[in-house]
């Protein structure tokens, strides 16, 4: 039995950030086969057997977690009944694209599975996001800055890894450039803006930046006060994700003791979107941000 609808093209073909590499194809991938294999009352078990694939394999495949071979994909859609040419022809397209490499895969060595996971949808997203209780958020860093941090995260590490590093960083930050920019909402701890990095030309150089930043239309910064005392973001970093075109899940993540771990299940979503609602809500407003940065730089309290 054949089928005529063809896999939503928006999320992929609207972006036309070339740096937002293969993720939103793979999920829009994963979503297309899930809904196809469901339409026809197949298990996960029956799909993998014909590819010669665990039943977990096709889950991760459906998560949009994994690329898959395009003979796979062939396979799988004869399974589903697919016989048009030309919707057979755009699923086997997002198959290409959800294999290829982001742009992060030259820098494999420096990031573990999870955080490879984390920037695909990070460099991918519409908008982002996040409550940072230590630092600067990455994407809002200076160089010098992103150079300080790592070299205080990677004690180990030589001066040519610390350059890889802040490079990667640099390049992450161009996630929020160009016409296709993603939307940046971010809440800082008022530690994170106290707390010295790498010396006070540093640090005074990281404030106004963070400045200049919070002015740009598609970024929002907000500064979490000491005097809020105990809240809702004493867990740790969180960041949350939404991908283009409405029509893929949000995603979450929660990072510790530098590894980032992906929470993609409703409920856990839906609670970290609360935790940062509500930090939001506790934190200086918007307008406040450009005047908090402006008296730390000329006060005296900035322990530098």
């Amino acid at each position: 039995m054949g089928t005529t609808d063809a896999p939503p093209a928006t999320p992929v073909q609207d972006r036309s950030r070339t740096h937002a590499g293969p993720v939103v194809p793979r999920m829009v991938l994963g979503l297309r086969l899930r809904r196809l294999r469901e339409a026809r009352g197949i298990s996960q078990e029956e799909a993998g057997a014909v590819i010669g694939a665990s039943h977990s394999k096709i889950c991760r495949l459906e998560l949009g977690r994994t690329g898959c071979k395009p003979r796979d994909i062939g396979d799988l859609l004869s399974l589903y009944g697919v016989r048009d040419p030309a919707v057979r022809e755009t699923v086997l397209g997002l198959a290409a694209q959800a294999n290829r490499p982001g742009w992060w895969h030259t820098y494999a060595d420096l990031l573990t599975d999870s955080a490879q996971a984390y920037l695909g949808i990070e460099q991918a997203a519409a908008v982002i996001r996040c409550w940072t209780p230590q630092t600067v958020p990455v994407l809002l860093r200076t160089p010098d800055y992103a150079r300080a941090v790592s070299r205080a995260v990677h004690r180990a590490a030589g001066e040519p890894e610390i350059e890889r590093r802040v490079e990667l960083e640099i390049r992450r930050a161009r996630v929020l450039e160009g016409p296709s920019a993603a939307r940046l909402w971010a809440v800082v701890d008022e530690s994170a803006l106290r707390r010295p990095a790498g010396g006070a030309e540093t640090m005074r150089g990281q404030l106004r930046h963070l400045r200049e930043m919070a002015a740009l239309p598609q970024v929002t910064v907000q500064i979490l006060p000491f005097d809020v005392g105990c809240h809702a973001g004493l867990g740790g970093p969180v960041t949350l994700a939404r991908l283009p075109g409405g029509l893929l899940p949000d995603v979450a993540f929660v990072e510790q003791h530098a590894t980032v771990a992906q929470l993609d299940r409703p409920t856990e979503v839906e609670h970290l979107w609360d935790v940062v609602n509500h930090l939001a809500v506790q934190a200086a407003p918007p307008a406040e941000t450009p005047g908090i940065l402006t008296r730390l730089l000329d006060g005296a309290d900035l322990a530098v």
